[in-house]
This record gives C-alpha cells, sequence and structure tokens, in this order.
C-alpha cells in the first residue's frame, strides 16, 4: 500500500534508483565512517522513470489530527487550555486496558513538541548553519542538497514550486527530508519490493542510526545528515515510517480503524513531525507547539486515509484491504463484496462515512497550517486543498473506487494554486482569538 507524499500533489508514480543502493541494503555492507566515501559512491542516487500504477507513500505537508490524541484523564497545553480525552485506553480480549494507537501516536508529539521547543529556548530561535565542506569533497554537499532538489522538481512539481518561497537552508532541508522518505517507501512499494526483507529493513534503520551520528552512507545520505545537525529534528518519525514498511510487509487487513490509524501515522503522519521543524513556526503565533505537530499529523493522517479510499480496487487486486474489517461488517459488507468491486448502496452508505471522517482530519489540519512560517505555508496549503479534492472526485464517481481513479484535473490544480496562495498569506490568529485547542 503506497503512501501519500503530503507535498506530491499528483500521486500517480513511483521513483526508482541505481540498484547499488538497494544491493548496500540487501547484502548489509558496512555503512563508511569516512566522508571521503562520500565520493565513492556518489553515483548511488536516484535514477530511472518513475513507473505507474503505484501510490506515493506520504504527504510531505502532513498537518494534524484531531486534538483529541490526549494522556489520560486529558493533558494540560502550555497555555492553560485542556484536551478533551476519548479514548486513550483500549480493552484486550482478555480485559487488559492497554493504550489506545491514538495515545501512543500523541507521546511521540509531544516529544517532537517539546525537542522544538527547548531549541527555541537554548538558542533564542532556529539558527541555521552555514554548507559544511566536506575534506577532499568541496562542494559536495552544495551538490547532494542540488540532486535532492532534482528529485523533488521531477517527482513533486507542484510542492517544488512552493518549496521556492522558503530560505535557502529551509528548501534544501525539506528536499533532503523528501528524497529520504522516497527511498524508504521504495524499499516495499517499488519495483524491487519483492527483493526487499525484514532484514533488509533492519539493515536501512542501522544505516537511518549512522545518518544521526553524522556518518553518512552516500551524498543523499549526507545531505539528510546535515540537515538533523542543523535542526532540531527527532530520529523516532524516521524510525516509525521504518516501522509501517515492516508492516506492509506482512500485514493486509485491519480489524478496526484504531490499527488503520497507527498505521497511518507510521507510514504517513510521521512525515509531518519531520516536516514542522524546517518549515518553522510563525514568530508571531500564539498556538501551543503540540497543536502545531497535531495538525502536521492530521495533513498526514487525512492524505493516507484518502488515498486508501481513492485506492480501493487497485489495493484489492493485489490481495489488500486497507478498511477497518468491523466497520465494513457495521455496513453488512466484506472482502469478498470488495474483490466482486461493486457498487452498491451499501457501500455508498459506508464511503459516505469514510470520506466524513477523512475531512474531519483535513478540517483539523487547517487550523495549523497558518501557525507556519509564512515562507512555508504556500506548498502545505496547495496540498491540502488539491488532496481534499480527491475526495470529491471519488463522490463524483458515484463511489466506485474499484474502477475508476479519482484524481484532480489540470484546470483544477491550476485553479487552486492561487487559491492556496492567497490563504498562505492570512497571518496567524492573535493570543486573544486563537482557538486552535477545544476547552
Amino acid at each position: 500500500m503506497s503512501v501519500a507524499l503530503l507535498w506530491v500533489v499528483s500521486p500517480t508514480s513511483e521513483a526508482s534508483y541505481g540498484t547499488g543502493f538497494l544491493d548496500s541494503v540487501r547484502d548489509g555492507s558496512r555503512i563508511l565512517d569516512s566522508f571521503r566515501s562520500i565520493a565513492r559512491c556518489k553515483n548511488v542516487i536516484y535514477s530511472g522513470r518513475l513507473s505507474n500504477g503505484h501510490k506515493n507513500r506520504r504527504n510531505f505537508s502532513s498537518m494534524s489530527a484531531d486534538l483529541r490524541y490526549a494522556c489520560l484523564g486529558g493533558s494540560t497545553f502550555e497555555n492553560g487550555n485542556r484536551l478533551s480525552l476519548t479514548s486513550s485506553l483500549v480493552a484486550t480480549p482478555a480485559g487488559e486496558m492497554t493504550l489506545s494507537s491514538e495515545q501512543r501516536v500523541y507521546d511521540v508529539v509531544l516529544k517532537q513538541a517539546a525537542l522544538v521547543k527547548r531549541k527555541l529556548k537554548r538558542n533564542e530561535g532556529l539558527e541555521v548553519k552555514p554548507d559544511i565542506v566536506l575534506p577532499g569533497s568541496l562542494g559536495l554537499l552544495s551538490e547532494a542538497y542540488d540532486r535532492c532538489g532534482e528529485v523533488c522538481a521531477e517527482y513533486a512539481k507542484t510542492f517544488y514550486l512552493g518549496t521556492l518561497l522558503m530560505t535557502p537552508e529551509r528548501r534544501r532541508a525539506i528536499w533532503a527530508i523528501y528524497v529520504w522518505c522516497r527511498r524508504t517507501d521504495e524499499l516495499v512499494d517499488g519495483p524491487n519490493a519483492s527483493h526487499i526483507t525484514p532484514t533488509a529493513l533492519d539493515r536501512w534503520e542501522a544505516r537511518l542510526d549512522d545518518i544521526f551520528k553524522g556518518r553518512p552512507f552516500d551524498m543523499l545520505d549526507a545531505a539528510l545528515a546535515d540537515t538533523v545537525a542543523q535542526f532540531p529534528v527527532d530520529i523516532q518519525p524516521f524510525r516509525d515510517m521504518i516501522e509501517g514498511m515492516r508492516m506492509d510487509l506482512w500485514k493486509s487487513r485491519y480489524k478496526t480503524f484504531d490499527e488503520l490509524y497507527l498505521y497511518c501515522y507510521y507510514v504517513a503522519g510521521t512525515v509531518g513531525l519531520m516536516s514542522v521543524p524546517i518549515m518553522g513556526i510563525a514568530p508571531e503565533s500564539q498556538a501551543p507547539t503540540e497543536s502545531v505537530y497535531n495538525a502536521a499529523l492530521a495533513l498526514g493522517l487525512a492524505n493516507q486515509l484518502t488515498n486508501i479510499l481513492r485506492d480501493v480496487g487497485e489495493d484489492a487486486r493485489r490481495g489488500r484491504v486497507y478498511l477497518p474489517q468491523d466497520e465494513l461488517a457495521q455496513a453488512g459488507l466484506s472482502d469478498e463484496d470488495i474483490f466482486a468491486g461493486k457498487v452498491t448502496d451499501k457501500w455508498r452508505i459506508f464511503m459516505k462515512k469514510q470520506i466524513k471522517r477523512a475531512r474531519k482530519f483535513f478540517d483539523d489540519a487547517e487550523n495549523g497550517v497558518t501557525e507556519l512560517n509564512s515562507a512555508s505555508r504556500w506548498p502545505v496549503w496547495a496540498s491540502l486543498l488539491l488532496y481534499r479534492q480527491i475526495l470529491d472526485e471519488i463522490e463524483a464517481n458515484d463511489y466506485n473506487n474499484f474502477t475508476r481513479r479519482a484524481y484532480v484535473s489540470k484546470p483544477k490544480k491550476i485553479i487552486a494554486l492561487p487559491i492556496a496562495y492567497a490563504k498562505s498569506l492570512v497571518p496567524p490568529l492573535s493570543k486573544a482569538s486563537s482557538s486552535l485547542v477545544k476547552t
């Protein structure tokens, strides 16, 4: 199941890369400790064309979930507002109480927000370091960032245009994260996915650890290593994304929405948590840091749920059903109905409820986009508006997502871009009028 890269507003293709990259993951080649190794590995970069028929896995403007994710008994933000508690605890068949997926994800959100706040307090603002010159490889790091930008420009054209409004440092950092997410996604959803094993993903995670320790394997890793050294980006969302890839290797059914929620966080919501420190929060924003991260999470979840609803037929042909099994049963439907691919009244009723849920996450996401740094808002708004229109197209197709693929036409995209730009000019609400968090 592929994921929606938030800033990829036309997710209809997949990237492939040189076999050297996959070989290095499969055979467990040791990650090089010297930056000079980058020069030898500089050809291990994206090559080849995107092949149609697969979904992009991530959402790069991911802007977040329902402010429902609360600690047990509710949680208090820095401004004194409280989060309401919906379902922090879930009973197991044995009668034991466990944390829900929402609570587990919210704990990660709190950690990311705390990291940013510590960084800002320590530095009195986000200071970006100048280019790092690698020993014996003058200018190679700049070349690595340029290559990341080329990948983004080729496979995420609309988002790439939006990134050009950012400061050079933020723009390059977003490109580096985008490329890492795409490479990770391609491990299990690309042309060589049949060769990927859990062991290969373990090696990819070990390689991630080395990136965060400043020991990149190739030039694209070097761009990300430089990015995480400059910005308050935590490794946990990256690890969680890899966990989502592991899940795709063995899991093709989800009993409840709680299970599906966790999967959507792993493969898409994580991108929002990675991106917020790069995109930055507007200096004049009065919103709690946690609420901005929650908005980032919501957009990732909304985009991934939209992908799932758009691609029901495609996934079914691969033997996968990314829909809550209990909700299907409540609607009088089963996997057999999905494999049959017939639009019935039961299916229409079921789809209306699923679309309503996805739209709720988009609504929650809107609350946080305005709080971002002014130069970062346009690509996020463009992603949000265009992805949400996919839900409209599913409805226009009479909920036939078995044999018809919902997509946003080029004229509609062109119309959406100036609307997104206008929305990006709206400043954050004042403290008196801001109400991101419901009391």
